[in-house]
């Protein structure tokens, strides 16, 4: 039997999504061809010398190649109040490792999880340990999507 004379090459690309916060960083992951995004966990911030590291791991032991955080805005558009902490974050992480980080447009991404999450009825206590990697999951879908359809 003779093989067939074609071959089909898929390019992967793994994503990695994080919602940042001082407290914790909601952490979201694409399927291997960056299409969707899924949950992955919640880190319990410990300082962003030791989130930095703790993410790299992530980076390495996943195979991601592309970082996107969420970046807060106003409504308005303007830089929101915790944005100083995100560039901050980003800065440090770019130092780090050697793979494109992205911001992305995080506004509203809080608040859809948590309707979300309450059209799913789930628990107020159950919400609070979800809603960061629920965000992270809306944040990295948003950048997905935006990257299928928009047009190079």
């Amino acid at each position: 039997m003779t093989s067939p004379a074609w071959v089909i090459i898929v390019k992967t690309m793994r994503y990695l999504g994080i919602d940042f916060g001082t407290k914790r960083l909601g952490l979201a992951i694409s399927d291997e061809m960056g299409i969707i995004a899924g949950k992955y966990g919640t880190l319990d911030s410990r300082g962003i010398k030791n989130d930095l590291s703790r993410i790299k791991d992530i980076i390495e032991k996943e195979g991601v190649q592309t970082v996107i955080v969420g970046y807060p805005r106003n409504m308005d558009g303007s830089s929101g109040d915790s944005a100083g902490k995100v560039e901050a974050f980003v800065k440090g992480l770019r130092e780090i490792v050697d793979i494109p980080i992205e911001t992305w447009d995080e506004r509203l991404s809080s608040v859809s999880a948590e309707k979300l999450l309450i059209k799913g009825d789930v628990r107020r206590k159950k919400r609070k340990k979800v809603i960061d990697q629920v965000s992270a999951v809306i944040i990295l879908q948003n950048y997905l999507d935006h990257q299928k359809f928009s047009i190079r």
